[in-house]
């Protein structure tokens, strides 16, 4: 059986859906991805992250605290909507696409 190898930005964008909320089942299920190397990659972004950790925020919501909420709220789901397109578009064209057959018309 050949092995398949991934890219780091492959690997990264799994990881950022798995940090966005989304269980690691469903996404090694979505990508076709085996549970323990998202889980491994998930670990090994993480102990990166606070290796590195050393200032810096991500830019603040401004407004009432349920606004700023909110704000961040859609943020995070925009962003996580963004990373699912790009990995579905990419899969479309690791799996390549099928056109619907002509029916000879």
């Amino acid at each position: 059986m050949k092995r398949r190898r991934f890219t780091q930005e492959f690997k990264d964008q799994a990881v950022e859906l798995v940090r966005l909320g989304q269980p690691i089942r469903d996404v090694a299920e979505q990508l076709g991805i085996g549970k323990s190397n998202l889980h491994r990659w998930v670990l090994t972004a993480d102990h990166k992250d606070q290796s590195a950790q050393g200032g810096g925020g991500v830019g603040g919501a401004v407004g009432t605290p349920d606004e700023a909420a909110e704000l961040r709220r859609l943020r995070r789901e925009v962003d996580r909507l963004k990373l699912e397109n790009d990995i579905l578009k990419k899969a479309a064209v690791i799996l390549g696409t099928k056109k619907p057959a002509s029916d000879g018309k």
